[in-house]
C-alpha cells in the first residue's frame, strides 16, 4: 500500500471504523483512541497490506484494539460512589434511538460487534469471520442469537414506541 492509498483509506473508512467502535464502546474519547491506534498500526504495516484488502484489515485491527481496550478497562475499572441525587432513574423511554442503544448494550461484546458489522456496516459472514476470528458458522449462530435477544427486548410492552 502506498502513502496515497493509505490516505485514501483514511478518508474513505475513518467514519465507518469510528462509528463501529463508538457504538461498541459507547465512549467517544476511548473510541477515538482505538481508531487512532488502528490507523497507526495500519500505517506501520502498510507495506504488507494490499490496497484492496485495506478495509477488512483496518476493521480487523480496530476490532482487536477495541477488545484489548475493553479488557484493560475491566482490569482497572474503578467503582465510584454516587450520591442518591446524581443517580439516574431507570424510566422507560419512548425514544427509538435510546431503545435501540439500550437493546444493543444488553448484548455481549461479541454479539454487539457482530450485529454492528453485519447490519450497520454490511459485511458478509465470511468477512465478519475474518475480522473477529470466528468461523462462518459461529458468526451465523452468534448473530442469530443476538437478533433473538434484540427482538425479545424490543417487543416488551414497556419498550414499544
Amino acid at each position: 500500500m502506498t502513502e496515497k492509498e493509505y490516505n485514501n483509506c483514511v478518508t474513505e473508512y475513518a467514519d465507518n471504523v469510528f462509528r463501529f467502535i463508538v457504538k461498541n464502546l459507547r465512549h467517544e474519547q476511548d473510541a477515538r483512541d482505538v481508531v487512532q491506534s488502528a490507523f497507526e498500526k495500519l500505517w506501520r504495516n502498510r507495506e504488507e497490506v494490499e490496497s484492496a484488502k485495506s478495509k477488512s484489515y483496518l476493521f480487523t485491527i480496530a476490532y482487536h484494539q477495541m477488545i484489548d481496550h475493553i479488557r484493560k478497562v475491566k482490569r482497572i475499572q474503578l467503582r465510584e460512589d454516587f450520591s442518591e441525587e446524581s443517580r439516574v432513574q431507570d424510566k422507560p423511554s419512548h425514544n427509538l434511538k435510546q431503545i435501540l442503544e439500550e437493546a444493543l448494550s444488553r448484548l455481549s461484546e461479541t454479539q454487539r460487534s457482530l450485529v454492528l458489522l453485519k447490519d450497520y456496516e454490511g459485511y458478509s459472514y465470511e468477512e465478519i469471520g475474518k475480522i473477529t476470528g470466528l468461523n462462518e458458522s459461529q458468526v451465523k449462530v452468534y448473530l442469530h442469537r443476538a437478533r433473538i435477544q434484540l427482538k425479545n427486548y424490543l417487543v416488551k410492552p414497556e419498550n414499544v414506541v
